[in-house]
């Protein structure tokens, strides 16, 4: 077993996380080194100034490599940056009666792919998911190989990154001597790690509230296949508290992190003297949580109840898995953001942390050393067997 440290680069829209990994003596993976950059060189998802992103790499990485004497030829990108597309696609075969064999799964793969190739050339494929089998009109939970019917069909889910942003990285890394093994999406590597705490479920929305953005992540029968990014999060809840009642942000900020609003919504409760730093003003406890709960249900509503791009997948997800900002350590908040979100009753609401970067990591080695469940792998196929399986096609 190649038990030889492994590089992992994640890269954020604020900092850049240098991670190294290895398997130990029982076979367990650990985490051996890890450092967090304030990123540079990339500005609203595009590399903006390559030698300073690529001196920031170079730089760090080499500090790792002299502290653990040891020189990486490879790394594993976990993409929390740059635009990505998605694209779902449908390919069939009709069987008449026949059985489903590995070459007709590999043919529809093989076809929608060299698709997606040809009609998206300015496009990446970064992530390829077998999101959906269907049988003579039922779907079923797996690849149906050796079954006999009489049609049958498969969507696959892409996930692209536009060629230039991957070229760019791809320059990046290739200064730095390093080979890409693999590029995961952040979100997909998340999705893995619900699915996999939460009893295998696979169709769920993950909602992600960060400090200036926000994120709704659709999967699928465990297949990543739409995400929307949002220029809002939690520092707008703040500013509306701020210019509503005139205090200042660290006084909003001491007041969200120690009082229990929910507990002082049936009485007159005015917020105490020690939560002010400057001048004390007579403010209800109940005016601050209005502010926040009118914004709060204004950002649910924007992300996923009136949100028109998730029409479809609203029918078919009843489970949300939210995660607020670990930074937005505010208390008094998580009872008014999970009662905004609950309000559609139809939903299942689960608010949990964020992966820790050893999760993260350890999922992500696990994705790429075995794969994932509903990951489709294309085959390169040579001319004559393309031509032998279309003969074997049609005369059997």
């Amino acid at each position: 077993m190649n038990n030889s440290p492994k590089l992992f680069i994640c890269i954020g829209s604020l900092e850049v996380s240098i991670i190294i990994g290895f398997i130990d003596e029982k076979n367990n993976f650990e985490i051996l080194e890890k450092l967090s950059l304030p990123i540079e060189g990339i500005i609203e998802n595009k590399i903006s100034d390559l030698d300073k992103f690529t001196n920031l790499i170079k730089k760090n990485v080499l500090l790792i490599e002299q502290k653990i004497n040891y020189t990486f030829k490879d790394l594993i990108i976990i993409l929390d940056n740059f635009e990505i597309y998605f694209l779902n696609l449908c390919g069939f075969k009709k069987l008449n009666g026949t059985q489903i064999s590995k070459e007709n799964i590999t043919y529809i793969l093989n076809s929608l792919k060299s698709c997606v190739d040809e009609f998206e050339k300015s496009k990446k494929i970064l992530h390829i998911f077998n999101s959906e089998y269907c049988l003579d009109k039922k779907k079923l939970d797996n690849l149906p190989i050796g079954l006999f019917g009489d049609f049958y069909s498969q969507e696959l889910s892409f996930n692209m990154i536009n060629k230039n942003d991957y070229n760019n990285l791809k320059n990046v890394f290739d200064k730095c001597n390093l080979n890409i093994k693999k590029v995961l999406k952040k979100s997909f590597v998340e999705g893995v790690n619900i699915s996999n705490e939460y009893n295998n479920i696979e169709t769920f929305f993950l909602i992600k509230i960060n400090n200036h953005n926000s994120k709704i992540s659709f999967f699928e029968n465990a297949s990543l296949k739409f995400e929307q990014v949002f220029k809002f999060g939690t520092d707008i809840i703040l500013n509306d508290i701020s210019k509503i009642t005139s205090l200042n942000k660290e006084n909003v900020k001491l007041i969200l992190n120690k009082i229990n609003f929910v507990k002082s919504l049936g009485n007159d409760e005015i917020i105490e003297k020690e939560f002010f730093t400057d001048n004390y003003r007579k403010i209800k406890k109940k005016l601050i949580y209005e502010i926040a709960l009118a914004r709060i249900q204004e950002i649910a509503e924007l992300i996923i109840f009136k949100n028109i791009n998730l029409k479809y997948h609203n029918k078919v997800s009843k489970n949300i898995f939210l995660v607020i900002d670990s930074q937005f350590e505010f208390k008094g908040l998580n009872e008014i953001f999970e009662f905004a979100f609950s309000l559609n009753n139809k939903l299942d609401l689960n608010i949990i942390v964020d992966s820790t970067d050893d999760n993260l990591i350890k999922t992500t080695n696990n994705i790429v050393q075995y794969g994932w469940k509903k990951e489709a792998i294309p085959i390169a196929l040579s001319k004559k067997s393309i031509l032998r399986r279309f003969f074997e096609a049609i005369f059997g």
